[in-house]
């Protein structure tokens, strides 16, 4: 076949049954990649996003008439394979016996009693979380949490790129590995063909507010819903203020040519110009991945676009099999969902503490969530304590530490007053271990060390 030949994708993603609006949303970017594109965003194409407003919540109650036209969507297509989980990664436990999905449907049967309405929640899951997911959900199913019906927008798949032919790549020893996720960018063509969109609008839902259902700091904040309605715009980011640990995540700039916001992931910058993006003193805030949505405005956008939305492209090179790096090589081709700031006149970012940032992203992030530094109230909102003042601990384990099962055995010592712990080597805390400011902890052997009870303040503790 020829270069450029777009049919056996289509053919492949038809056959597949994959939604009509997915099939052009690949199309776009197969186009694009066929032109060769690079998805490359100079710095000299740039400028860095100054003057944003600053969200600060406070006592703010909720509209019921504003949250009677809202949808909460979660994207849930992630597995914990990096945690050694092998399910879903919702189904980690945040406390005993409550886990991220329990507290989602806690957090929206909360809103529903404040609104007096039906608050609906959209949970975007993929082939490798559905049924783990809709299983677990049974367990909810008096308020209506537990039918595919309506709870479930399905992220799409589509087919990865044999790089040299740029044809659909072939591996009849798992045809599975031939099908890729296309990013969270795929939530637009999801709604769009899943028949959500229209749905919601036909229910009178106007507002959507989407976020990641690993990141428990992300709720539907009243202030933040009344800010949106009233600022009339299609689209809002959240953004936060970039720290050394955030170098190398996507972070808003501005267009120089039309003066657009934009969000720049590290695979859309040139190699030149790494030491500008990573530079948080001049790009300063980066995409929480918690977005808000004028669904009315989204469909007239996309009807614009032939129902599509130009996301910029990102190209990712990796082999069809990702365990085995001999195997073909191919392109992955994926859109940022926060990328389509820049496809929205109008569109616009607000600052946001950090608190609504605490996504899980490693056992690291889960100890510390775990622990007295963050408190669950009754409404199925993860905050930190109030004497944190919204700074959360800086948790570092060392490898031995990568699996759930691991951190397990540690134990659950006081972090409530906790600026930065790093673990290295086998350990566990004895009840009543309190640990102030910065502190480490190292043990040697295969044989894990007690630490006993009291007060650690500002050290290192060899055990």
């Amino acid at each position: 076949m020829k270069q450029g030949d777009f049919g056996p994708f289509e053919q492949k993603m038809r056959a597949a049954g994959v939604m009509e609006s997915a099939i052009e949303a690949f199309r776009y970017n197969y186009d694009a990649l066929c032109r060769e594109e690079s998805g490359l965003i100079p710095e000299e194409t740039i400028q860095p996003a100054d003057g944003l407003p600053a969200f600060e919540p406070g006592a703010a109650e909720f509209d019921p008439e504003l949250l009677s036209q809202s949808v909460v969507i979660k994207l849930n297509g992630g597995l914990g394979t990096s945690m050694g989980l092998q399910k879903v990664k919702s189904v980690l436990e945040v406390r005993p016996g409550v886990n991220f999905l329990d507290l989602i449907v806690r957090q929206l049967v909360s809103l529903r009693e404040k609104s007096g309405s039906k608050v609906r929640l959209l949970l975007m899951n993929s082939f490798s979380t559905s049924e783990d997911t809709l299983e677990y959900l049974g367990r909810h199913a008096d308020g209506g949490f537990a039918e595919a019906s309506e709870v479930e927008l399905m992220q799409n798949q589509v087919p990865k790129i044999d790089e040299a032919t740029l044809a659909p790549v072939e591996w009849p020893a798992n045809p599975s590995l031939e099908w890729c996720p296309p990013g969270h960018g795929d939530l637009y063509p999801a709604l769009v063909g899943s028949g959500w969109l229209d749905r919601l609008l036909a229910d009178g839902v106007k507002y959507a507010f989407v976020s990641n259902s690993d990141n428990l700091g992300a709720v539907l904040e009243p202030g933040l819903l009344k800010h949106f309605a009233e600022s009339g715009a299609p689209f809002l980011m959240e953004v936060t203020r970039r720290t050394p640990a955030d170098r190398k995540g996507g972070h808003l700039a501005v267009r120089r040519d039309n003066g657009r916001l934009l969000l720049r992931e590290v695979a859309q910058c040139p190699d030149g110009d790494l030491d500008a993006f990573q530079d948080i003193d001049r790009h300063r805030y980066f995409n929480t991945n918690s977005i808000w949505l004028r669904l009315d405005l989204l469909k007239e956008r996309l009807e614009q676009g032939g129902g599509v939305l130009p996301l910029p492209m990102i190209r990712n090179r990796k082999t069809v099999d990702p365990r085995d790096k001999a195997s073909t090589p191919v392109i992955q081709l994926e859109v940022a969902m926060g990328a389509a700031i820049e496809c929205f006149e109008g569109a616009r970012a607000i600052e946001v503490p950090r608190s609504r940032f605490a996504p899980v992203k490693s056992t690291a992030d889960l100890f510390a969530l775990r622990s007295d530094a963050y408190e669950i109230g009754a409404d199925g909102r993860v905050e930190l304590a109030a004497s944190r003042h919204g700074v959360p601990p800086v948790v570092k384990l060392d490898d031995s530490y990568k699996l759930v099962d691991a951190i397990g055995v540690l134990g659950a010592p006081s972090l409530e007053a906790c600026e930065e712990l790093k673990i290295e080597g086998p350990l566990r805390f004895a009840d009543g271990v309190v640990l102030k400011g910065k502190v480490a902890f190292s043990a040697s052997g295969s044989d894990p060390k007690t630490v006993l009870a009291g007060i650690y303040e500002d050290g290192e503790f060899p055990i």
